[in-house]
């Protein structure tokens, strides 16, 4: 790769994440509308339509939603997972100090929430659910930081980008080892065949896109089928996409700036569109003082900005890593609470946890409210910085 790094593409994914973050809390809107009016039944059964082919004797058909959710969303994951790869090879996270430290917060944004929750719910009938506030939507937490736009530097935005990716692969680990009933080990040797063919392609330099996307087609059919979330296919893909070392633009350039339109016109809307309808009962106020409730709002809210904060503090005191370029204790903290909007994934962990309907719809309304106090105070907080004066140089 070259010594100056093309980042047009890496400017592209965050202008239009933040037109497609205002597009984002639209459809967050409608779709919450949607869900509490008349159109509601005929949304829900929109969501829970199959559509697929049949070969033969073969049917591949997924709901409405399934699509939505496990493939668009690796869409998705693919092209975060190449901005993570461009940037550990020549950017924010290309040393190890810089690397190591997303990896450090995300741990401690993982273990603290998860505490927190155990504390509130020990002993309870809803103690199963302390995977629920580990989660960080990546998405929604991309959208908010994206529409602060300068306020807050750059290197920041990659940050959260990779303490997402590393917060949502553990929460992957997670639902894989202990929320998933069974594993089925042939899907997943067959998709550890398909990576290894993306490893040889990339190992002998070959160059054309099709080679990768064909393949990755099959990887997250494999994955999805392993009883593994399949969005992450989309990072695996990533890491196997070459790159070059001249001013020419790499493969992994060139996708990265073909899927930044329909990730963020898109895809996300659309995900945004499906995933929060969430239809409003007298149980959820109830439940947000419960011991349910209480666990995932301050495990989300508090616990990940303390855990975030903490762990990135112990990381930097020990000399393990490094604070972003041109920020400060202040934004590490503005970061962790952005990373309290658990949403999709900590909504999706909840279905995981529990029978009982209530406790589902109580968790789904307070992973809601959590995430609305999580983004709108993390925001808040960012956005303050700035007005306060120049940034602070850690």
């Amino acid at each position: 790769m070259a010594k100056l790094l093309n980042v047009q593409a890496f400017k592209d994914f965050f202008r239009s994440g933040q037109i497609g973050g205002v597009i984002l809390l639209v459809c967050v809107a409608v779709s919450l509308f949607i869900a509490n009016s008349s159109y509601a039944p005929a949304f829900s059964a929109l969501l829970a339509t199959d559509l697929g082919i049949t070969f033969g004797t073969q049917v591949y058909s997924f709901s409405v939603s399934a699509w939505i959710n496990d493939a668009l969303m690796a869409v998705f994951f693919l092209l975060v997972g190449l901005e993570i790869k461009r940037e550990m090879i020549e950017g924010e996270l290309s040393s190890i100090k810089k690397a190591s430290l997303p990896v450090i917060a995300a741990l401690g944004g993982m273990l603290v929430p998860a505490f927190i929750y155990f504390i509130f719910n020990k002993g309870e009938s809803t103690a199963s659910g302390w995977g629920i506030p580990m989660a960080t939507d990546i998405a929604f937490a991309l959208a908010i930081i994206s529409m602060l736009g300068k306020s807050v530097p750059t290197s920041l935005k990659v940050f959260l980008a990779a303490l997402a990716i590393v917060d949502d692969l553990g929460a992957i680990l997670v639902i894989a080892v202990f929320y998933t009933n069974e594993v089925h080990f042939d899907y997943l040797l067959m998709a550890g065949g398909v990576m290894a063919l993306l490893i040889a392609f990339n190992f002998f330099n070959i160059k054309p896109l099709y080679f990768y996307l064909i393949p990755g087609i099959f990887l997250w059919y494999f994955i999805h089928h392993s009883g593994i979330h399949a969005t992450i296919a989309g990072v695996l893909l990533a890491l196997t996409i070459p790159t070059n070392k001249t001013n020419v633009e790499s493969p992994l350039e060139k996708l990265e700036h073909l899927l930044n339109g329909p990730v963020n016109y898109f895809i996300m809307p659309i995900f945004a569109l499906a995933n929060t309808n969430i239809t409003f009962q007298k149980e959820m106020i109830d439940g947000l003082a419960s011991p349910l409730g209480l666990g995932i709002i301050i495990g989300l809210f508090v616990g990940k900005t303390i855990g975030v904060t903490l762990f990135s503090w112990v990381g930097v005191k020990l000399k393990l890593g490094s604070l972003p370029t041109r920020s400060g204790w202040k934004h590490i903290i503005g970061l962790g609470m952005l990373a309290g909007i658990g949403f999709t994934m900590s909504i999706f962990i909840s279905l995981l946890s529990f029978s009982d309907e209530l406790h589902i719809t109580e968790a789904k309304f307070a992973v809601l409210c959590a995430s609305v106090i999580s983004g709108l105070v993390g925001f808040i907080f960012l956005k303050s910085i700035r007005k306060k004066g120049p940034e602070v140089i850690a």
